[in-house]
C-alpha cells in the first residue's frame, strides 16, 4: 500500500524562504495579519502558491503582532471571533480574486496550542472556519479539542504533526520556552518526518515512543534555513516511498 502525506509550511510571515518552500510543500498556511502579514504579502504568497500548484489555507492568530501570536491567552470570546473572522475573510477575498480556492484553516502559534486544550477557544476557531465560503477543513493536533470542535461544526479535520518540534509524552508540543522544544539538526528533523509518515510514531522528549496519527506534516517557514530543511525532509520521505500530495478526504 502506498503511503502518502501532505507537507505544509506556514508562510507569508516576512521570512526569505517562501519561494523555495513552495517548490517543496503541497499545501501552505498564509499569515492573515494577526501575527504577521498584510494584503500585499497575502497576495504575493497566493500567487506563488498558484504557480507551484500548492493548496492555500488561512493562518489566523491572536491579533498579537508584537508577540508574533505566541502569547498564550491573548484574547477570547466575541472579540477573538471577530478578529479571526476578519483575518480569514480578508485572506479568502484575496485568494478568490487571484483564482485560488480556500483549502483549509489552521490557527497559528499560541492560539493553535490553546485551542487544542480549551473547548471554548476550539469552538470559536471551528465556527470561523465553518463560516468561510467553500471551506470544509480545519487543521490541528490530533485528539485535541480542535478535532472535537471540527466534528461539531461538520468540518473535515486534518490531523497535523510537526517535523521540527519536540513532543511531550502526552502527544502535545513541548512549549517553546523549554529547552529542546525546537529541533535544529536536519538529520533529526528528516528522521522524525519519516517515522511520523510511515510508522505514525514519534520519540517524545523523555525518550518514550508515542503514537501520532497525522494527515499532514508541518515545516515552520520562520526557522533558520527552512528551505534546506524542507528539501531534506521531502527527499527523506520520498527515499522511504512516501508520496507527497495535498490531503484529500478518503
Amino acid at each position: 500500500m502506498t503511503v502518502s502525506i501532505d507537507l505544509n509550511a506556514d508562510l507569508g510571515e516576512g521570512k526569505p524562504y517562501d519561494k523555495p518552500l513552495l517548490q517543496v510543500v503541497s499545501s501552505c498556511n498564509v499569515a492573515c495579519g494577526g501575527h504577521s502579514g498584510d494584503a500585499k504579502s497575502m497576495a504575493a504568497t497566493v500567487r506563488l502558491a498558484l504557480q507551484h500548484g500548492v493548496a492555500v489555507g488561512a493562518h489566523p492568530s491572536y491579533p498579537d503582532r508584537e508577540g508574533f501570536g505566541r502569547r498564550s491567552g491573548f484574547m477570547t470570546g466575541d472579540a477573538l471571533y471577530e478578529s479571526l473572522t476578519a483575518q480569514a475573510s480578508a485572506f479568502v477575498d484575496i485568494a478568490v480574486q487571484l483564482g485560488a480556492s480556500l483549502a483549509h484553516l489552521k490557527p497559528h502559534g499560541a492560539l493553535y496550542n490553546d485551542a487544542a486544550m480549551d473547548a471554548d477557544l476550539a469552538d470559536i476557531v471551528a465556527r470561523v472556519a465553518a463560516e468561510l465560503p467553500g471551506n470544509s477543513r480545519l487543521v490541528g493536533l490530533p485528539n485535541s479539542e480542535l478535532q472535537k470542535a471540527a466534528s461539531r461544526h461538520a468540518l473535515n479535520f486534518v490531523a497535523e504533526a510537526f517535523v521540527d518540534r519536540a513532543y511531550t509524552a502526552e502527544g502535545r508540543l513541548v512549549a517553546r520556552s523549554e529547552a529542546g522544544a525546537v529541533h535544529h539538526d536536519i538529520e533529526k528533523i528528516a528522521a522524525q518526518a519519516v517515522t511520523l509518515a510511515t510508522d505514525k510514531t514519534v520519540r517524545a522528549i523523555n525518550g518514550k515512543i508515542i503514537k501520532v496519527s497525522a494527515d499532514t506534516l508541518c515545516i515552520h517557514g520562520d526557522i533558520q534555513g527552512a528551505d534546506v530543511v524542507a528539501r531534506s525532509v521531502r527527499a527523506a520521505l520520498e527515499e522511504n516511498g512516501v508520496v507527497i500530495r495535498e490531503w484529500a478526504e478518503t
